[in-house]
């Protein structure tokens, strides 16, 4: 590429989506709403799909048939589209095309990759490190915010170092599991039912089960192992509001940014926010945008956020989840270092509550990306 071209040309955003979580569906639910707010006039636009078996394609960038409208037609990467694959070349890294009985074909050198990837495989730091062996910047956490994020066991270690609030907890094994089933039943015990089990690396509330003694548990924890082997089960919240606060880092040495805090209230026969009430139309599903919580309770959501940001060491955009309980203690649920980023979700919501739209949510995100170097940071 001439040194013209290069100082004139629009910035080359690959929008990478899909995978081979469970989460595929709403990775794609996610592009789609992405690639329709993208100012196209400033960036060049490539939709990359990962299929079910992992293996990366050149998608179409029409953004309907990525939207989820029911539980019966998820949306999903096309498998039978061309391959595309990143090449290092020189002092850069480009998209470049297979297909059958074709010559490679390149789209060019790639500046930032969007990856709205949920899940293993995606979400967990493994794009990250592949992004950052290839010397490409890329939207998001890195792979050390992303792998402890994911993991719901080390998040809380961390958490607990730092001195922030969590639930009592117990994780379960799967050597664990098979080899000494009653002292994993022991351990939940001791931290008192009603629990939630979990698988340890999941999200979309997938594989969730909410157990209310000790003969719903072994049903659970299978249902949780078909998603994850490594489980959580974590004291249920009883009676507790659902909070949520949006983070986004602050350019150069500045600190991160937090929205409005939000609440979700959950009533019919959602006994928690499952993937249902989260992707589904559902009257019963309300959100609070800003919530109607006293005002130094919101402040303390907003600064706990911000220390549960740096604690992971993240960086560009991430969602914290708060349980407040009766007695207005307020306890870390989780932080989610790619939440999900439908106009309708919760973390653009709470950003467009605080002044940043949609659209300009994701030029913020790409621009932090686009001024942000690969490498020890």
């Amino acid at each position: 590429m001439d040194e013209q071209r290069e100082t004139t040309r629009k910035p080359r955003i690959a929008v990478v989506f899909g995978g081979r979580s469970n989460e595929h569906a709403v990775s794609c639910s996610t592009a789609g709403s992405v690639l329709k707010a993208i100012d196209t006039e400033r960036y060049d636009v490539v939709p990359v799909g990962i299929t079910h078996e992992g293996r990366w394609v050149l998608e179409s960038s029409d953004p309907e048939r990525l939207a989820i409208t029911s539980a019966d037609k998820l949306p999903e990467v096309d498998a039978s589209r061309a391959t595309v694959a990143l090449a290092n070349a020189e002092r850069s890294s480009e998209l470049v095309v297979h297909e059958p009985a074709s010559v490679p074909r390149t789209l060019g050198e790639v500046d930032v990759v969007f990856p709205l990837l949920h899940g293993p495989w995606g979400e967990d730091g493994t794009i990250q490190g592949l992004l950052e062996m290839a010397g490409v910047r890329y939207v998001g956490a890195g792979v050390l915010a992303s792998a402890v994020g994911m993991d719901k066991h080390y998040m809380k270690i961390v958490f607990q170092a730092q001195g922030l609030p969590v639930l009592p907890y117990t994780v379960i094994t799967a050597r664990e599991w098979e080899q000494d089933r009653p002292a994993c039943h022991e351990s939940v015990d001791a931290i008192g039912y009603p629990v939630f089990v979990k698988p340890c690396r999941g999200g979309s509330s997938i594989g969730i089960s909410k157990v209310h003694d000790a003969s719903e548990l072994d049903a659970a924890v299978a249902e949780a192992r078909r998603h994850d082997p490594k489980v959580l089960v974590e004291v249920a919240a009883e009676g507790g509001r659902e909070i949520e606060c949006g983070v986004i880092q602050g350019f150069g040495t500045n600190p991160p940014d937090t929205s409005v805090v939000a609440e979700i209230s959950i009533g019919g026969d959602h006994e928690f926010y499952d993937f249902a009430a989260k992707y589904l139309p559902e009257e019963h599903t309300r959100l609070d945008v800003p919530a109607d919580i006293p005002e130094a309770i919101s402040d303390q959501v907003r600064e706990i956020s911000a220390r549960a940001f740096e604690a992971l060491s993240c960086e560009g955009l991430a969602r914290v989840d708060f349980f407040l309980l009766p007695d207005e203690r307020l306890v870390i649920n989780e932080i989610n270092t790619m939440p999900g980023f439908t106009p309708s979700s919760m973390f653009p919501r709470m950003w467009a509550a605080s002044g940043l739209d949609y659209p300009a949510l994701v030029d913020r995100l790409v621009q932090l990306a686009l001024h942000r170097d690969t490498g020890l940071r």
